[in-house]
């Protein structure tokens, strides 16, 4: 059970409708949880919830996209751990008059995130996590705010069993909600395949493997760099990364080393993911830990066969032999293998991609529309509101009884 946050008054909601709902995350570059906070923002009802976003440092590409939509607030934090943010967490909720808060993600924000929102007297206090690994040290501070949680949100069925008996988190609290591409933008697309070479200047017939992922130790670029420089006999494959980061300039230096700075095409943030996946072969994911990664549902709602790193979620929508293949986490050879051996079936018939890519998208249509993932988060926050105001009027009933006639 979590602590009652008694010091405000938890209204009806329909004394107060919408519910101020404040998302808490440390950034927003182009990258799977901050595209999909942005495709959510964009579908919540605002007669149930008005949401605005908390940048502990700065806005990034995508918080300065959203900005002209909805509220967005930045430069909280100057370093890691700069104790002066949590203070101004505070204000700025209590400014807001916050309602829900829901952190995005592991580490700081997770942390000053829901202390801040407590300490605020925040009624309904959430954490949305996106992958099964702690990516920094405070892991441990992290656990020792569980009593102050209202809920903890899994991206998948397996992440949330993964949450109860790996993290101990409470059973009553832990919620899935699986996350939900947009497949109305993210479709198949004939023409993209014969553009996105153009752009490259590469021939019609060149085969493309691509990543879309920010540029960090955990996504593990490195193993795809040294898969490309294994598979560099094959002249026409080339490869694009999708996204920025802390490690750009580190992985271009490493493509130099490889000998494979031609083959493999640093893009960098765009704005055209879709017909960027439209226009692949194979799409691969090789991360050290996930949940239930977004971009692999992005390109398998595009119809691309993914290859990816069997960790977390990834083998409920990775199907070998269906949707993709899976390898090994960190397993080079396993990697190599998987997608020369994709792109092999792919060469002697394309009905193979063809096969692979409706399994795909039908897998997506069913498990993960963005319209099943709104409606999850919405009705999530307002049933723990009502729970949380029921308490809060009960407790109130409770005192005022008690008092001398």
């Amino acid at each position: 059970m979590t602590l009652r946050r008694w010091w405000r008054k938890v209204p009806p909601r329909n004394q107060i409708r919408p519910l101020r709902c404040q998302f808490v995350i440390t950034s927003m570059p182009v990258g799977g949880a901050e595209t999909l906070l942005v495709n959510l923002l964009r579908r919540l009802d605002p007669s149930v919830l008005q949401p605005e976003v908390v940048c502990l440092k700065e806005p990034g590409p995508l918080g300065e996209t959203i900005s002209a939509e909805f509220p967005v607030h930045s430069g909280l934090l100057r370093r890691k751990w700069d104790v002066r943010v949590l203070f101004k967490l505070m204000r700025l909720i209590r400014a807001h008059r916050a309602d829900v808060v829901i952190t995005v993600g592991a580490g700081d924000k997770m942390f000053w995130g829901r202390l801040a929102a407590f300490l605020a007297g925040v009624p309904v206090i959430a954490s949305a996590l996106h992958s099964t690994g702690w990516p920094d040290g405070v892991g441990r501070l992290n656990r020792l705010l569980t009593p102050l949680t209202d809920a903890f949100i899994a991206v998948a069925k397996s992440h949330g069993e993964f949450l109860q008996r790996f993290e101990k988190f409470p059973k009553q609290t832990v919620h899935v909600i699986p996350n939900g591409v947009d497949c109305q933008r993210f479709k198949p697309d004939a023409d993209a395949r014969g553009d996105v070479r153009d752009e490259l200047g590469l021939p019609e017939h060149a085969q493309l493997v691509g990543i879309v992922a920010a540029l960090r130790p955990e996504k593990n670029h490195r193993l795809l760099l040294q898969a490309a420089a294994e598979l560099r006999h094959r002249t026409e494959l080339h490869w694009i990364v999708v996204g920025d980061g802390p490690l750009r300039t580190s992985l271009e230096t490493l493509a130099t080393e490889l000998g494979i700075d031609r083959q493999v095409h640093f893009l960098g943030t765009r704005s055209d993911t879709p017909r960027l996946l439209a226009a692949l072969d194979v799409f691969t994911l090789c991360s050290l830990n996930e949940a239930s990664p977004v971009s692999i549902l992005e390109a398998l709602a595009c119809g691309i066969p993914v290859v990816a790193s069997d960790v977390g979620s990834v083998a409920e929508t990775v199907v070998p032999g269906r949707t993709g293949s899976l390898f090994p986490v960190n397993d080079l050879n396993a990697m190599t293998r998987a997608i020369e051996s994709l792109l092999d079936d792919l060469l002697g018939d394309r009905n193979v991609c063809r096969r692979m890519g409706e399994a795909g998208r039908e897998l997506v249509l069913r498990q993960g529309s963005l319209e099943s993932m709104v409606r999850g988060y919405q009705e999530l926050a307002t049933t723990l509101y009502d729970r949380a105001s029921r308490r809060e009027r009960f407790a109130r009933s409770t005192r005022e009884s008690k008092l001398p006639a």
